[in-house]
């Protein structure tokens, strides 16, 4: 008996040293490890080594990825990325959710913010009429301000910094400007060189949602629109210099990039520019013709019953009245803007400085600025002033040391919201833009002589029969063709580019199926849901799942852009439920929504620090949300815990500690 005790006491004595918790295989550690939630898993970690080394199994938090974030399991890992536990953890611990600081100085709805492309600061517009410029270091300060009430700006809009940092491009809206096509709006272009912010100059714009937009480090693009005919329009943009010389009137400062032939009062809108990914052919698509030429049930303009428009259209249309001699530029075909020995007479009228008297001055007359075009190409048609835009004859000193030149830039893609269905944007156009020269001098004004023989020929022009604007074929080679329009069937409410220029996210409010639309100006109802599109811009298609969490409320005739931003890794969006969403672009998951108590109108990533984004809302306030990685640098654990934090959707709110 006693032997045999000694035996079991020895064999118990076994079992605890070759068989407790510390020495169990490693499969059966994993797969109790599985019961329990992230945080648990970490805590065991810390018992022992080997503890540890299951912890931080992969297999372990790939399950755990995919069931706590509730992401697909046919998605692998993001590209780029090593490590499953470092994706939990950028998920969680590396993404912007806490609340650092909340911004108020401005009196009324905030529309939009950017950021400087060093990520050193960021820019506010805001229906009070004002630019901030602010600094995006901890705690963000107010740097600069501009009020723009002076110029009769109602508000502003829209801000863009170039690429170096050193000009603020500035869009806004003018007093009394109607809130459809036609409203008319203003850019102001401020430098921000040697600790100042100094107004530089002002381009007229019009309509006023064409935003403007950087075409290059010291050139912006802006437009204008002319009515042709009942619900037909020319959309033209510009290309203007954000330095204004004024030692020569002989100087140009603006130069016509495009024209669009525009019908059912549809225009150009929200202007993107995009470097061409990759040196491809444009791939065929429907262009902006064959839209114009399709033949339609729904009771919209259809060019193929253009001759019946034509009748109700009388030589005395209140659209038509007081712009018929305005637009003798249209009269004549256009020609290859490339000629390279400038002897074209009709390209002259495509370049002109009228505008430094009247566009660049910010005034509304439309007409005016189209008459000194239609002055100067007569001019030019009856000079002996020989233009040569390749090589021009005796430069002309600028005030900048550093002058651009445009035919060194690479080719780009003109992005911007179109429609050809009702006056609403619905369409995508994409136009590519190959390197220019922008011509150095304008020829020398006319003779009194030459000024009496113009004013002659203005007499005769008056009665020169008109091109039929409604038919579209006939009148198609006055404009430029779209390379390629995606119609995304809905209400066109925002769009960004990815940080690399790869893909397109557009911010769009469905409209039903199969909807027969009757009327240009009533376009169909539009859903509350926003859809998120996701297009390769070296495919022209749709790619991934289309991203929705997000909601607007407004109906389709009262419907605004609500901004969003891509960084490297993250989607983020305004929302009209009174939040900003964000979602990882690979796991095509929303992550968290960030509170306002009114409209998120904007949301913008610091481009050099993903880990910070910034909404502004119509609650007058400006949020600056941080990572806790980021937070942890800078406040105790003490201060960490009073800030308010997102609401998070894909997960319980939690963090992985480094």
């Amino acid at each position: 008996m006693d032997g045999k005790g000694d035996l079991l006491n020895s064999g118990s004595g076994s079992s605890d040293e070759y068989y407790g918790w510390e020495c169990l295989p490693d499969n059966i550690l994993l797969h109790i490890f599985q019961y329990l939630d992230y945080q648990n898993v970490l805590k065991a970690g810390l018992i022992c080594k080997a503890w540890n080394r299951i912890s931080c199994d992969e297999f372990l938090w790939r399950d755990l990825f995919y069931s706590d974030f509730k992401i697909n399991r046919s998605k692998g890992i993001a590209p780029g990325k090593q490590s499953w536990l470092s994706e939990y953890k950028r998920l969680i611990y590396h993404c912007p959710s806490l609340q650092t600081e909340v911004l108020e100085h401005h009196r009324n709805q905030v529309l939009h913010v950017s950021f400087s492309h060093n990520g050193r600061y960021f820019a506010t517009s805001s229906k009070d009429a004002s630019i901030i410029i602010w600094k995006s270091s901890y705690p963000a300060t107010r740097k600069y301000s501009h009020n723009m009430t002076e110029f009769s700006w109602m508000y502003t809009q829209f801000s863009q910094f170039n690429k170096s940092d050193t000009l603020l491009l500035v869009s806004g809206v003018h007093f009394g400007a109607r809130m459809n096509v036609s409203g008319s709006g203003e850019i102001a272009v401020f430098s921000l060189l040697e600790n100042e912010f100094r107004l530089q100059c002002r381009v007229k714009n019009k309509p006023y949602d064409i935003f403007g937009a950087w075409y290059s480090e010291a050139y912006l693009l802006s437009g204008n629109i002319h009515p042709l005919a009942h619900l037909v329009h020319a959309s033209e943009l510009w290309l203007n210099k954000a330095s204004q010389e004024t030692e020569s009137e002989h100087v140009p400062i603006t130069n016509l990039l495009f024209r669009f032939y525009s019908i059912n009062a549809s225009t150009i809108r929200a202007l993107l520019v995009s470097n061409l990914v990759k040196a491809a052919p444009m791939p065929s698509s429907s262009t902006i013709s064959n839209k114009m030429n399709e033949t339609s049930n729904d009771g919209i303009l259809n060019f193929s019953e253009s001759n019946k428009l034509n009748q109700k259209c009388s030589s005395t249309d209140s659209l038509m009245s007081n712009d018929r001699a305005s637009l003798e530029d249209l009269l004549t075909p256009q020609l290859n803007r490339n000629n390279s020995n400038g002897s074209d007479d009709n390209l002259f009228s495509r370049t002109s400085n009228s505008r430094t008297f009247s566009q660049l001055e910010g005034t509304n007359d439309d007409v005016d600025a189209i008459k000194n075009v239609e002055k100067m190409k007569e001019l030019n048609d009856n000079s002996t002033v020989s233009v040569n835009f390749s090589e021009p004859e005796d430069s002309v000193e600028s005030n900048s040391s550093t002058e651009e030149d445009l035919a060194e830039e690479p080719e780009k893609y003109l992005i911007f919201t179109t429609g050809s269905k009702t006056c609403y944007p619905h369409q995508i156009g994409f136009k590519q833009i190959k390197p220019r020269s922008f011509p150095r001098r304008m020829p020398q004004g006319p003779s009194l002589a030459e000024r009496i023989a113009n004013r002659e020929r203005e007499r005769e022009a008056q009665h020169r029969v008109e091109p039929n604007w409604l038919d579209f074929e006939a009148v198609s080679d006055r404009f430029d063709k779209i390379d390629h329009c995606i119609d995304l069937h809905g209400h066109v409410i925002g769009m960004a580019l990815s940080p690399d220029h790869r893909f397109l996210y557009v911010n769009n409010r469905p409209w039903p199926e199969n909807y027969k639309i009757e009327n240009p100006f009533e376009p169909p109802p539009i859903a509350q849901e926003i859809d998120i599109h996701v297009i390769d811009l070296t495919t022209f298609q749709t790619v991934g799942t289309m991203l929705r969490s997000h909601k607007a409320y407004t109906p389709n005739n009262e419907c605004f852009l609500i901004f969003l931003d891509v960084s490297h890794d993250y989607v983020a969006s305004g929302a009209e439920d009174k939040h900003g969403y964000l979602w990882d672009r690979h796991y095509e998951v929303c992550l968290a929504k960030f509170p306002h108590t009114d409209v998120v109108n904007s949301v913008a990533f610091n481009p050099q620090d993903p880990e910070m984004l910034v909404t502004a809302s119509d609650d007058f306030s400006i949020k600056v949300w941080r990572s806790k990685a980021r937070i942890k640098k800078l406040l105790s654990e003490e201060e960490i815990s009073s800030l308010k934090r997102c609401v998070s959707i894909a997960h319980k709110v939690g963090y992985i500690e480094d």
